[in-house]
């Protein structure tokens, strides 16, 4: 068995998910999501593409249903102890196989929790599941219970947080001494990459985003890289991975001469960072914290040219994406907490004129307002 945490750090959690359950009269919980398993009993896997489920009890009692690749898995990776296999094949059921082992464990006639809105969980999967157990007990939506707990982060998790965040200092060193023009993308993003994993690093929920040239103006992975020009503009936005936790940095780094939209933008880029920053203390809500950034981009002339989020909580992860609940967007009513880990992204793309600035942070939620995570500064970046 190989965990990252103390035992009595993952029954503590469970415990927690257990009290909910109980405020929800509910006597246990299908749990899809891998963030959710990992959480719970350190269970690390991708196989989550292929139907599995979690079961937590009231009682405190849990079982692993999932295919064979996935057994001696989550024998290595997790404290589950009861593990149970359901068999590839033509007319193979895994759902009636679900229903059988929870009737092992007293489910029949019962009403749980189900995390209806996962990866691990697709809409004919979902189908399935709610026609194999129509008879057998009732499901009710609680793709959330579990993902407001993560939120605020053990100081265990914290550990493995700042431990991302050097990697992602890391990888943004890399790319400083990497950048410049007549440099092949895919080098930029080999040492970056290679800095995470050196460092006992893993690779992160989604890929790194990279783009150059017009490409800078877009704030997804695509594929295809390129060669930076003399004058050009390189947009990163990427995350330090470490025991599943990420930590993420964003930037656009500037390749030549700068010219004045791009200092002008990078200026109020810098202003929305730290007036975004100021808003973030336990008590405050998510969505303050957004209508700082749209009012200093919109005092800037920007408001056509940003987005409408700002940014998103962090954690454990897995694919297709590290973006975690909750989100900074207008009006979010969460308060946030000590131990939120929030990632701010101040992002302006303006397509008329084809430049883009952006800048991202990751912090910590303090007692009395906030840590920066990383040793990097928002100065603008100039290769």
């Amino acid at each position: 068995m190989s965990l990252h945490f103390e035992n009595s750090e993952l029954a503590q959690r469970r415990i927690k998910v257990i009290a909910e359950l109980q405020k929800k009269k509910l006597d246990g919980l299908l749990i899809f999501k891998q963030e959710s398993m990992y959480y719970l009993t350190g269970y690390d896997t991708f196989g989550f593409c292929f139907f599995q489920c979690l079961y937590l009890g009231v009682d405190g009692q849990y079982f692993l249903l999932t295919r064979a690749p996935d057994l001696r898995q989550a024998q290595y990776t997790s404290d589950i102890k009861d593990i149970r296999i359901w068999v590839d094949a033509e007319q193979a059921n895994p759902f009636l196989d679900l229903r059988n082992v929870l009737s092992d464990y007293g489910v029949s006639g019962k009403t749980l929790g189900c995390e209806y809105n996962a990866y691990g969980l697709s809409a004919a999967y979902g189908k399935s599941l709610d026609q194999a157990l129509s008879k057998f007990c009732q499901l009710k939506d609680e793709s959330s219970l579990i993902g407001v707990i993560r939120a605020v982060k053990s100081d265990a998790e914290i550990v493995f947080v700042k431990r991302a965040a050097e990697l992602a200092d890391d990888a943004m060193t890399a790319a400083i001494e990497t950048a410049g023009a007549g440099v092949f993308e895919g080098d930029i993003l080999a040492a970056m990459q290679s800095a995470v994993f050196r460092g006992g690093g893993d690779y992160p929920g989604n890929e790194f985003i990279i783009g150059s040239g017009a490409g800078g103006l877009l704030c997804r992975y695509f594929s295809g890289r390129r060669t930076l020009d003399k004058q050009d503009q390189l947009t990163l936005e990427y995350a330090g991975a470490y025991r599943r936790y990420h930590a993420c940095l964003m930037q656009t780094f500037l390749i030549g001469d700068v010219s004045n939209e791009h200092k002008n933008m990078h200026t109020a880029c810098s202003e929305a960072m730290e007036a975004c920053l100021d808003s973030i203390r336990p008590g405050e809500t998510m969505g303050t914290v957004f209508s700082e950034h749209a009012r200093v981009l919109d005092e800037h002339g920007y408001q056509e040219h940003r987005m409408n989020a700002c940014g998103y909580s962090l954690g454990a992860m897995f694919s297709p994406i590290w973006m975690d609940y909750p989100m900074f967007y207008s009006d979010n009513p969460y308060i946030m907490q000590t131990n939120n880990v929030l990632f701010v992204h101040i992002i302006l793309m303006n397509s008329q004129s084809g430049n883009s600035m952006t800048l991202g942070q990751t912090v910590r939620v303090t007692n009395d307002g906030f840590e920066r995570l990383s040793r990097h500064s928002t100065e603008l970046v100039v290769v």
